[in-house]
């Protein structure tokens, strides 16, 4: 039963069916999720990304988020956050956030999620981290003014918006000129070519796309274990989070695996840069 539910919720997402419904859906199943999933050592909600090649320089107390962390490393690496302002839209349980406020020297880093009870469990989790605050808000109906961020970064959020357009329209108002979006989420691979339309909006000029699949796979075999362990504590919507949380055996799983979602990364910058 539930993965026939979430393999419902997937193609739903890829047709684009209910959208607005579908955004106050997410809303409430991330609310629930961060009242029921109190533990105060897991920060991050994504699928994660383990890169080929050489790993990443982590502290000892974070190795055991790396295969989270992955995703947020090669969305900023070679961007200039040294003194940036940083919007992470979608940020969750907030370890993102605090991984590029803790290791790249931006000036500011503000989360946001349209999640009340995911704000308040991510300034709980986070409140050690200097230069990192949350905020409630919209993706589409963005809070800050024109120009106002050097960096906007966003992780695996984009497929829970009612107006994927808009929200792009927002990022590209709120970025300085010159300023860097940069993008990952799944799609199915036949919903690739409408995310590349939607996202394509003035003011904003694509550089780079990568597809994380083969990486998020090997991410989510390395966190197996432990997310096993976590979900064997919980009673309420156990097979539903145990799909939810792309276990092996998921339909998620699976069609990563199988080619049938893609995980794609993209970069974009704001037009008006030197």
């Amino acid at each position: 039963m539930a993965s026939q539910a979430f393999s419902r919720l997937l193609e739903a997402i890829d047709r684009g069916a209910f959208p607005r419904t579908r955004k106050w859906l997410w809303r409430g199943l991330y609310n629930i999720l961060s009242r029921r999933w109190h533990d105060d050592d897991w920060r991050f909600m994504n699928y994660g990304f383990l890169p080929p090649g050489a790993a990443f320089p982590l502290e000892p107390d974070d190795e055991a988020d790396r295969p989270f962390i992955g995703l947020y490393a090669q969305a900023v690496a070679g961007l200039p956050m040294e003194g940036a302002r940083v919007l992470e839209i979608g940020s969750g349980r907030g370890g993102g956030a605090r991984y590029i406020a803790r290791y790249h020297g931006s000036a500011a880093v503000t989360g946001l999620d349209y999640s009340p009870a995911t704000v308040r469990l991510a300034c709980r989790l986070n409140q050690d981290t200097a230069s990192l605050t949350f905020e409630i808000g919209d993706a589409e109906k963005l809070p800050l003014a024109d120009g106002s961020v050097d960096i906007v970064v966003n992780i695996e959020s984009s497929h829970c918006y009612g107006d994927v357009p808009a929200f792009a329209r927002e990022v590209a108002r709120v970025l300085a000129p010159g300023g860097w979006f940069t993008f990952a989420d799944m799609r199915g691979k036949s919903a690739l070519p409408l995310l590349r339309q939607q996202l394509a909006v003035p003011g904003l000029a694509l550089h780079t796309e990568t597809d994380l699949s083969r990486g998020v796979i090997a991410a989510l075999d390395a966190a197996e274990q432990r997310k096993r362990a976590r979900i064997s504590r919980i009673r309420f919507m156990r097979g539903f989070i145990s799909e939810f949380a792309g276990a092996k055996g998921s339909v998620l799983y699976r069609e990563l695996s199988e080619g049938g979602v893609v995980y794609l990364a993209q970069r974009y910058q704001k037009n008006g840069g030197a």
